[in-house]
Parts: structure tokens; C-alpha cells; sequence
């Protein structure tokens, strides 16, 4: 997994220019994965599981279009798993789906302390502490049988 940014107009963005809101990329994570051991199908439940696809332009107290609830496929299969990655996770939302699907784009790896910035600063970071966690709880509850 792979920290970066995509999705906006500016070439080579970096992490101010896009939490200033003004290039247009979403901050975002490219997973690369074996379709033999986990489907794209169940990364996309995970995905909406796992943060509030709800929300526009935000996702709890960080907000702006780079925290937008967005899915950048590769290709045409992709593309049409996500509309129904869309529809499935629909039946468990009380609001509206705003996720979007968006692309193609150029992906921009972020900054090389963004890479594994919970794994050192993000277990110091008060924020942090407080939204990943239960994040990482929900995940291993909801999908401990298909990441075994």
C-alpha cells in the first residue's frame, strides 16, 4: 500500500499544496493485490466498511474536497465492480452513498514520512490516536475471515 494523492490538477502535488484544498487531489492509498488471495470486490467492501462513504468532502473532522470519498479504477472491470461495490454497500447506510467514481488519473506518491506515518508519528498524534484505531477494530472484526 502505497500513500499518495490523485485525482487533481496539479503536476507533482505535495502534501500543503493538497490539504490547502486548491489542487483538487484527493489524499488516497494505491493497493497493489494478488486477485488469488483477496478480490477487488472485497477491498471494496472493506473500503466502505471501513470510512463513512457518506460524508461529502469530508470524512469526520477533516474536511475539503481532498477528503473526499472517491475510487479511482484502473480499467473498465474495475469501474463496473465499483458501481456495485456502490450498490452493495448502499443496504448498510441509513444516507445516501456520495462516493464517487472518478478517473483515469495520475497517481502522485506522497512524501516519504507519509508512508508509514502511522506505524511512528501517527501513534504520538492525539488525532490519530483517536480516529485509526477504531478503525483497525472494525476491520479485523468485519473481515478477520477474508484476511486471513
Amino acid at each position: 500500500m502505497v500513500r499518495g494523492y490523485i485525482g487533481g490538477h496539479v503536476a507533482n502535488p505535495d502534501y500543503k499544496s493538497v490539504c490547502s484544498g486548491t489542487t483538487g487531489h484527493a489524499e488516497a492509498i494505491k493497493i497493489q493485490f494478488d486477485p488469488e488471495t483477496i478480490s477487488y470486490a472485497d477491498l471494496l467492501d472493506i473500503f466502505f466498511a471501513t470510512h463513512d462513504p457518506t460524508q461529502l468532502n469530508r470524512q469526520g473532522n477533516d474536511i475539503g474536497t481532498q477528503y473526499r470519498s472517491a475510487i479511482f479504477p484502473l480499467d473498465d472491470r474495475q469501474r463496473t465492480e465499483a458501481q456495485a461495490g456502490i450498490q452493495r454497500a448502499a443496504a448498510d447506510w441509513p444516507a445516501p452513498i456520495v462516493t464517487k467514481i472518478e478517473g483515469p488519473a495520475i497517481w502522485y506518491p506522497a512524501e516519504d514520512y507519509h508512508q508509514e506515518y502511522w506505524e511512528g508519528e501517527g501513534q504520538r498524534n492525539p488525532y490519530c490516536l483517536a480516529v485509526i484505531p477504531p478503525k483497525l477494530a472494525k476491520l479485523k472484526k468485519g473481515f478477520a475471515e477474508r484476511l486471513a
